[in-house]
């Protein structure tokens, strides 16, 4: 696409002004040829397998969207973001390609009748890998639609039309004959209209009762907000069979979600009740969780929860009534949850902190305490022959906990630190059973553990056997170099799927012998960027000043060499994560195997710009002990800096006087930090970021104490109480919709006019319908000019810095 001669113009007014003018409308601009073709690029497939494991889904996703995507109709309500027209999420990250491959020739099978305009919400297989259930996007409904696999045939199902505005939930009959789902009541009326005048003022109150809340967004705001939450979160939960039959099975309410019991005679249902609150979102409303059976009549009220805006801010706490309601997969119709013993507040000391109980139908008996817990649980896998494996966690600590669960006493099969990637013992393998129940895949006593298998040397994903009466451990396979493979799931006959990829060849899927080692091509992907294959990829290690091992992908122009070409230019991206130990912060994330796409949303498209990027640099900031991370974050931001342009000095490529920092998000809050407390940068680039945590006053990211607990903290991390010391030129980007917690667009727009008062140099960009991350493929290649023209300005041709 050209530019407009006028928008050229606008261009050349703006790049005329001096640094202190304010920006006009330039219009939309795009990069270079080279970075579009980055953005352009296919994204690799996902898979889903069958089954019955004969057939492997292929699912293709579309290239960025456009404004015109962006700019369909949205609603913003208790925290929801959806479109009215199609009660769909707003903003959908659809499916536009289905593809069958039968697994034992390696051969694709055609799906006739599929809609031209493929827009697919989410897909479910039939248990016994008959049919495929999709809900397609439409501009006015979202359409149930099937495959039937053997005809190789798509056809829309019914007229039944779906609200899928929390993403579509789908659930298959046991018997595969009929799919579960919320649909829009078809005689409903016209959405409630806004009041011409206002009824009265939005009055709210609290007389002595603590109620504290993180920053959210897109709350309900008045009595017309809640009467259209009502309207279009009202659904019925239908049947629709495989012979186009529809029941009805309940009337229109605001159902939060289902589930269909595995005897397939119970349906345990969630709904929001009133009254609904201005002050958190819809996952903090009051809701009623029921039992009822195929006609919709009650027959067990399993918790009524109350609004939960009174939370502790911290990450243990939870409600104190029922919670993570669920079926027991391995029983007909048998309702397990955690509840907690210490009130939900983990300040308050117990024993126990949560307690897990079951109830089977027809719920009449007494409740079954199965499980003590010292920490929060956290899920359930259960096998056909009633093993059941329990975890529990306790985020303060990082601490994690699991436990086998049997006829005998309850045995503890390990106690971890959950952020010890290396001792990692993985995630066990599950199966879809005769019903379509996700049950544990159990081997002769034994589960199969599947787990990145993180190591100094980087990520090697493996499959373990946990012999659960003897604890022992056997490795039965691990990926090995120069490729990166990682398990997706286990076919019947011993087969492992696998998806496998090398620095220069893209993911595949594989199929995977574990007796044999004997491995066979099921896809084979072009590459989606090969004008990019020059450009080199390397995992480097090294220290910061207190010891702690830290690491980053080097990327470097095609034919580079140091020794000829000398250093260059360098961006380093990265993003803050908190620990509590060194050694854990210390440890490796990623592998150097992976296949080297270029990204165009972190700054690796820079190689193609005669840069040196460190990618995803780690940023740790450690709290060991009593002591918090965020009591040295500053200090631990500049010495994480300073060692990794080092890192790049020491290797010839980097010219330490010619250096950027940038960061999405927190890494966004990171660079306005650094930049503000240092001067080891030329230019910052600070995308969708907080700046001023005295708009986030009840916690942040991973901060659990409120400003008033620790006012000096707030201060101190806030880059807005330090703008006067900003001079360093920094690049601010933010989506002008943003809906991510504490990232209001004003964040940016208020540290932009503090940098301005205060003489520093700095440039606002605010990209209109985009939210916290960005999607229309105008916003993201304006993005990506902006980067370009900003880091070519002020670091690649920057001036050397002067004495003084």
């Amino acid at each position: 696409m050209r530019f407009l001669t006028s928008l050229l113009f606008a261009y050349v007014l703006l790049v005329s002004q001096p640094l202190w003018a304010e920006a006009v409308d330039i219009g939309y601009m795009e990069p270079t040829a080279d970075i579009i073709d980055i953005v352009d690029a296919p994204p690799p497939p996902s898979a889903s397998l069958s089954p019955d494991g004969r057939y492997l889904l292929s699912l293709e996703r579309p290239a960025l969207p456009s404004l015109l995507d962006l700019a369909e109709p949205e609603y913003r309500l208790a925290g929801i973001r959806f479109n009215p027209s199609n009660q769909a999420p707003s903003q959908p990250r659809y499916l536009s390609g289905l593809q069958l491959i039968e697994l034992d020739s390696q051969q694709p099978k055609a799906i006739r009748g599929l809609p031209k305009n493929l827009r697919v919400l989410s897909v479910s297989w039939s248990p016994d890998s008959n049919y495929l259930a999709f809900l397609q996007l439409e501009a006015d409904h979202t359409a149930l639609w099937r495959v039937d696999i053997n005809r190789g045939r798509a056809e829309r199902w019914s007229n039944v039309r779906a609200n899928a505005i929390r993403g579509g939930e789908m659930q298959w009959s046991a018997d595969s004959q009929a799919v579960y789902l919320l649909a829009v009541d078809a005689k409903r009326g016209a959405e409630p209209a806004a009041p011409a005048v206002p009824a009265g003022p939005v009055v709210t109150e609290v007389r002595g009762r603590t109620a504290p809340a993180r920053t959210y967004q897109d709350l309900l705001q008045n009595s017309h907000d809640e009467a259209l939450f009502n309207y279009y979160m009202a659904s019925q939960l239908v049947r629709v069979g495989l012979n186009k039959r529809i029941q009805m099975i309940t009337g229109a309410k605001p159902y939060l979600g289902f589930s269909l019991s595995p005897d397939n005679q119970h349906l345990l249902t969630t709904r929001f009740t009133e009254p609904y609150s201005y002050a958190v979102p819809w996952f903090r409303f009051a809701r009623t969780s029921e039992v009822l059976n195929q006609r919709g009549e009650l027959l067990y009220t399993v918790e009524q929860q109350p609004l939960a805006d009174n939370l502790p801010i911290a990450f243990d706490a939870v409600v104190d009534s029922r919670r993570s309601i669920q079926w027991r997969t391995d029983q007909p119709a048998t309702l397990v949850w955690a509840q907690a013993q210490d009130g939900g507040d983990p300040r308050q000391q117990a024993d126990a902190r949560d307690r897990l109980y079951q109830l089977a139908a027809p719920f009449s008996g007494d409740v079954e305490a199965l499980l003590d817990l010292s920490y929060r649980f956290a899920s359930l896998l259960t096998a056909d022959d009633g093993t059941s494996l329990v975890w529990e966690r306790w985020w303060q600590d990082r601490q994690e906990k699991l436990w086998l669960l049997t006829d005998h006493e309850p045995r503890l099969l390990w106690e971890r630190s959950s952020e010890d990637r290396y001792n990692d013992p993985g995630t066990p393998l599950t199966r879809t059973d005769a019903n379509g129940n996700r049950v544990l895949r159990m081997d002769n006593g034994s589960v199969l553990l599947t787990g990145a298998g993180a190591s100094d040397e980087g990520d090697r994903p493996f499959i373990d056997r946990l012999q659960l009466a003897s604890g022992d451990t056997e490795r039965l396979w691990r990926s090995e170099a120069p490729y990166y493979e990682y398990p997706i799931t286990l076919r019947a006959d011993g087969r492992l799927l696998t998806q496998r990829e090398s620095i220069d060849t893209p993911p595949d899927f594989y199929l995977r012998d574990l007796q044999s080692g004997d491995l066979a091509a099921v896809t084979e992907t072009p590459h989606p960027m090969p004008q990019t294959k020059g450009i080199s990829r390397e995992m480097i290690h090294y220290q910061r000043e207190d010891g702690v091992p830290m690491s980053a992908s080097l990327l470097l122009p095609a034919g580079y060499d140091a020794e000829r070409d000398g250093p260059l230019p360098t961006i380093i991206w990265a993003y803050p994560r908190e620990f509590r130990s060194n050694d854990a912060a210390g440890q490796v994330t990623g592998s150097p195997y992976r296949f080297n796409r270029i990204s165009y949303w972190n700054p690796q498209f820079l190689a193609t710009q005669g840069y040196a990027v460190l990618d995803s640099a780690t940023m740790p900031i450690v709290g060991e002990g009593d002591k918090e991370p965020n009591d040295t974050f500053i200090e631990q931001l500049v010495m994480n800096s300073k060692a990794a342009i080092e890192a790049g000095v020491s290797r010839g490529v980097t010219d330490p006087d010619r250096v950027a920092l940038g960061g999405h998000s927190y890494g966004a809050f990171m660079t306005a930090n650094v930049l503000a407390h240092s001067d080891l940068f030329r230019a910052g680039i600070a995308r969708s970021g907080a700046y001023n945590r005295s708009l986030t006053p009840f916690g942040f990211q991973r901060e659990q104490r409120t400003l008033w607990d620790d006012t000096d903290l707030y201060i101190r991390m806030s880059p807005f109480f330090h703008a006067e010391k900003i001079k360093t030129p920094l690049l601010l980007i933010h989506g002008a919709e943003d809906n991510n917690s504490g990232t209001f667009p004003m964040q940016s727009e208020r540290l932009y006019q503090a940098i301005k008062g205060n003489g520093g140099t700095t440039r606002l960009v605010m990209l209109p319908l985009e939210s916290h991350g960005y999607r229309a493929r105008e916003s993201v290649l304006h993005m990506l000019w902006e980067t370009v023209n900003w880091l070519d300005e002020f670091v690649k041709n920057a001036e050397p810095r002067s004495d003084d």
